[in-house]
């Protein structure tokens, strides 16, 4: 298999240690060209993605910003050509999957949405690993003609990063449960570490503190596009929570310790009936 790779950051760079780690080509473009070269000198990238040899690959992973793979579609879409498949791996969907759906209408290639459901705290190559991906869920956008055959294929292609599980969904959902899931935890992350008691938790904090601020720990560039990108859906999860913060405010203010405890257990019985 030829796998070509776009943006070697933390997704894109363990997408391509998978594919060498199974023993195939992988071909990637950064436009960091100091990060490329380590690549390629560290093994995992065998050459350079041109629109020249981009036509060979059998899948090609857009592992950028939404607008950068935009960007990536306008510039290399006519040199894809029929053979390969291209997933973006992007935070939010509407925007790129609008775009990808038009260029391989026009250009002929096949697209799909997607997004690994995998990261850390941290950003860049260095960090990269083949077994980022393993049993984690993808998140997969098809085209309107999908079918069972065309889902096969995916999986195939995809198999190098070891998915426990593809959930086939629209750009509108995939948006939605991310406001959620994914950048309100960020948002909410952000926020709790900007106390003033902060700067003096040392020897006070445990678990909870370590779990709750990990995520504050993030990329800027990236995390702000995909707040504006998703900003309506993400607008209602921070009124919503909110919300609740507000109740517990009121509560407390009214030192009604009943109340309290019934918006703990409810908060108790969410929490278990969401996990199963």
């Amino acid at each position: 298999m030829i796998a070509g790779i776009v943006g070697l950051g933390l997704i894109g760079g363990s997408f391509a240690k998978a594919y060498k780690k199974a023993d195939d080509t992988v071909l990637a473009l950064d436009t960091d060209k100091s990060t490329l070269s380590f690549a390629m000198l560290a093994g995992s990238v065998d050459d350079k993605l041109t629109k020249e040899n981009i036509s060979n690959c059998d899948i090609v992973l857009l592992c950028t910003y939404p607008a950068a793979a935009i960007e990536f579609l306008d510039d290399f879409g006519k040199h894809i050509g029929k053979k390969a498949i291209v997933i973006d791996c992007c935070g939010t969907k509407r925007d790129i999957c609008k775009e990808g759906f038009s260029a391989a209408r026009e250009y002929g290639f096949t697209y799909l949405g997607g997004h690994p459901m995998a990261g850390t705290q941290f950003s860049g190559f260095k960090y990269s690993k083949a077994t980022l991906f393993y049993n984690a869920p993808m998140v997969i956008v098809p085209p309107s003609d999908f079918d069972i055959v065309l889902l096969d294929k995916v999986k195939q292609l995809l198999s190098p990063a070891k998915f426990a599980h593809l959930t086939v969904t629209t750009a509108e959902e995939h948006d939605k449960m991310i406001a959620f899931t994914s950048e309100l935890a960020h948002i909410v992350s952000s926020a709790y570490i900007k106390s003033p008691t902060a700067l003096s938790h040392k020897g006070f904090s445990a678990g909870s503190y370590r779990d709750l601020t990990r995520v504050a720990w993030m990329n800027a560039d990236m995390w702000s596009e995909l707040f504006l990108d998703t900003k309506d859906y993400l607008i209602e999860e921070i009124d919503t929570i909110i919300k609740n913060l507000n109740m517990y405010k009121e509560t407390l203010q009214k030192g009604d310790q009943k109340r309290l405890k019934e918006l703990i257990n409810e908060g108790k019985r969410i929490k278990e009936k969401v996990d199963g």
